[in-house]
C-alpha cells in the first residue's frame, strides 16, 4: 500500500516537473527577475544622486564666503539670505512630496517626468545664484529670489528620485545595494563639486584688504604658513571664476539628469488599491509622523546632520581666517571628500557585516576626536591634511546611513500598516525636510554669529572673537548635536532582527496578494 502511495506521488511529481509552466508561474518568475537590477541599472540610478551633492557640496561650503567676500554682502542680510533660502527649501520638500504622491502614473513613470522637467529651470536659476549684478539696490532681493527659485526647482527632482528608491525594485536587497551604488557616486559628486568649485575659484581668491597696521600685524599674528591672496587678481576676476565654475556644474546637472532618466525603468505602485481615495496633505504629515520609528530616525538624523552642517558652511572661513590657509582650504576639503568617497564601501559591508545600528554608532562618532584636534592644532598644514582625511571616513558614514535605512523604515510602515498605500515620497520628503530647515538654521545663525563677533569683510585677518566663533561653530558646537543624536538612536527600534523579520512579512504579502490575483484570474477563465 505504502509502496503503491508511492508510485502513485513519483508519477504525479514527475507530471509536474514535465508539464509546461502555467502562465500565472510564468508571471511570478518575471516579476521576480523584474525585480533585480543589473549593475549598469544601478550606476544609472546612483549617477542621479549627484547633481544634488555637486550643487549642494558648492553651495554649502562656498557660498557663505561668495556672498561676504565676493558679492559684498553685509553678514547680516547674508545671513538672512541664507536662513531664509534654505528654510523655504525645506517648506517646499513636503509640499513637493505631497504633490508627486498625488500624481497619476504615465507612460514614462511617476516620479521620472518630475526629474526630466524641473532640469533645464533648475540649471538655470543656479548659475544666476552665482553671478554678481551690475546694481547695489536690490542685490539682496536678487540673491534671495534665485536662491529660493533653485532650492525649488531641485526640490522638484530630489525628492522623487529620492522615493525612487522604493520603485526601481521591490526587493531590499537589491534597494540596499542600489542605495550604496548611489551613496557612492553622491560622495563623489561632493568631490567633483569641491574640485571643481574649488580649484576653479581657488586659482582666482578673492583679495583680501589689510586693515590698520594689519599687513605686518597679521603675518605676526597667524605665523609664517599663512597664505595671502595673490594682489594681482582683481575682484571682477574672483567673480569671473565663480560663473566658470557654475557653468560646469551645470553642463553635469544636465548630463546626469539625462543619464537617470534613460537608464533607470521605473516599476508601477502596483501596492495602490484602486478606487482608494488619496489622503490630504496634513492627514499625510499626520500618518507619516506618528509612526515612531520615523519619528526617532528623523530626530536622530537631524541632530548629526546639524552637527556635519555647520562643519560644513564654516569650515571655508575656519580654514582661512583661524587656520591661516586662505590659499589651501579647497585642497583641504577636497581631501576630506575624497577619503568619504572611497570609505563609503568599506561602510556598506560594515552595515551589512554588524548591522546598521552599530554603524551609526562607529561611523558617527569616530570624527569627534577630529573635531577637537583640529582647533587644537593651529597652522600646521600637514597635521590638518592628515585630520581632514581621518575625518572623511566619518562623512562617508553620515552620507549613507539615512539613506540606508529610511527604505527600513517605510517597510516597517507597510507592515504595520497593509491597507495604506503610496505614501513613499511623503517620508522620504520630511526627512529631507527637517535636514535642510537645520541646515537653514545652522547657516543663518552661523552667519550672525559672525555678524556679532566683528567679523571684517575681505579681511586679511579678524578679530579674535571671530577666531572663537569659528572654533564654537566647527568643533565644540557639533559634537554637542552629534551627543544628542547618538542618545536618540539608542531608542531606534528596528534592528537587524526586526528589518529581517519585517522583510519575511513583506514577502509573505507580496506572494498572498499575488496567490488572489492567480485565483482570481483562474476564477474568471473558469466561469
Amino acid at each position: 500500500m505504502a509502496k503503491g502511495e508511492g508510485a502513485e506521488q513519483f508519477s504525479a511529481t514527475s507530471l509536474l516537473q514535465n508539464r509546461p509552466a502555467s502562465p500565472d508561474g510564468v508571471k511570478l518568475a518575471k516579476r521576480e527577475q523584474k525585480s533585480r537590477l543589473s549593475v549598469c541599472n544601478k550606476v544609472c540610478y546612483a549617477i542621479g544622486g549627484a547633481p544634488y551633492q555637486i550643487t549642494g557640496c558648492a553651495l554649502g561650503f562656498f557660498l557663505q564666503i561668495y556672498l561676504l567676500d565676493v558679492a559684498l554682502v553685509d553678514p547680516f542680510y547674508a545671513s538672512i539670505i541664507l536662513f531664509v533660502g534654505r528654510a523655504w527649501d525645506a517648506v517646499t520638500d513636503p509640499t513637493i512630496g505631497f504633490l508627486v504622491s498625488r500624481s497619476p502614473w504615465t507612460r514614462l513613470g511617476r516620479m521620472l517626468p518630475w526629474i526630466l522637467l524641473s532640469t533645464p529651470f533648475a540649471v538655470l536659476s543656479y548659475f544666476l545664484v552665482w553671478y554678481v549684478p551690475p546694481f547695489e539696490q536690490g542685490k539682496v532681493i536678487w540673491y534671495l529670489l534665485f536662491y529660493c527659485l533653485f532650492q525649488t526647482l531641485q526640490t522638484c527632482f530630489h525628492v522623487p528620485y529620492s522615493a525612487l528608491t522604493m520603485f526601481i525594485s521591490s526587493e531590499q536587497k537589491e534597494r540596499d545595494s542600489a542605495t550604496a551604488y548611489r551613496m557612492t557616486v553622491e560622495v563623489l559628486g561632493t568631490v567633483i563639486g569641491t574640485a571643481i568649485q574649488g580649484q576653479i575659484v581657488g586659482a582666482a581668491n578673492a583679495p583680501c584688504n589689510p586693515g590698520k597696521n594689519e599687513s605686518n600685524a597679521s603675518s605676526l599674528h597667524l605665523g609664517p604658513e599663512v597664505n595671502i591672496s595673490q594682489p594681482h587678481v582683481s575682484l571682477d576676476q574672483t567673480r569671473h571664476a565663480y560663473m566658470i565654475a557654475s557653468g560646469v556644474i551645470c553642463i553635469i546637472y544636465i548630463l546626469c539628469a539625462f543619464i537617470l532618466f534613460f537608464g533607470v525603468r521605473e516599476q508601477k505602485d502596483t501596492g495602490r488599491l484602486k478606487g482608494e481615495q488619496p489622503m490630504s496633505f496634513f492627514q499625510g504629515i499626520r500618518l507619516v509622523m506618528s509612526h515612531g520609528p520615523y519619528t526617532k530616525l528623523v530626530m536622530g538624523f537631524l541632530f548629526t546632520s546639524l552637527a556635519f552642517m555647520l562643519l560644513e558652511g564654516n569650515f571655508a572661513l575656519f580654514c582661512s581666517y583661524t587656520l591661516g590657509f586662505r590659499n589651501d582650504f579647497q585642497n583641504i576639503l577636497l581631501v576630506i571628500m575624497l577619503s568619504a568617497t572611497l570609505t563609503i564601501p568599506f561602510w556598506q559591508w560594515f552595515l551589512t557585516k554588524f548591522g546598521k545600528k552599530t554603524a551609526v554608532y562607529c561611523g558617527i562618532s569616530s570624527v569627534v576626536p577630529f573635531m577637537i584636534l583640529v582647533v587644537c592644532i593651529k597652522g600646521n598644514l600637514a597635521v590638518t591634511y592628515i585630520v581632514s582625511f581621518a575625518a572623511g571616513v566619518s562623512v562617508a558614514a553620515a552620507f549613507l546611513l539615512p539613506w540606508s535605512m529610511l527604505p527600513d523604515v517605510v517597510d516597517d510602515f507597510k507592515v504595520k500598516n497593509p491597507d495604506s498605500r503610496g505614501h513613499e515620497a511623503i517620508f522620504y520628503s520630511f526627512y529631507v525636510f527637517f535636514t535642510k530647515f537645520a541646515s537653514g538654521i545652522s547657516l543663518g545663525i552661523s552667519t550672525l554669529s559672525l555678524d556679532f563677533a566683528g567679523y571684517i569683510t575681505r579681511g586679511c585677518s579678524q578679530p579674535e572673537a571671530v577666531d572663537v566663533t569659528l572654533k564654537i561653530l566647527v568643533s565644540l558646537a557639533p559634537i554637542v548635536l552629534i551627543i544628542l543624536g547618538l542618545i536618540i538612536f539608542k531608542t531606534y527600534p528596528i534592528d537587524e532582527e526586526k528589518r529581517q523579520g519585517n522583510r519575511k512579512l513583506l514577502q509573505e504579502l507580496r506572494d498572498s496578494e499575488s496567490d488572489s490575483e492567480t485565483g482570481s484570474t483562474e476564477l474568471g477563465s473558469v466561469v
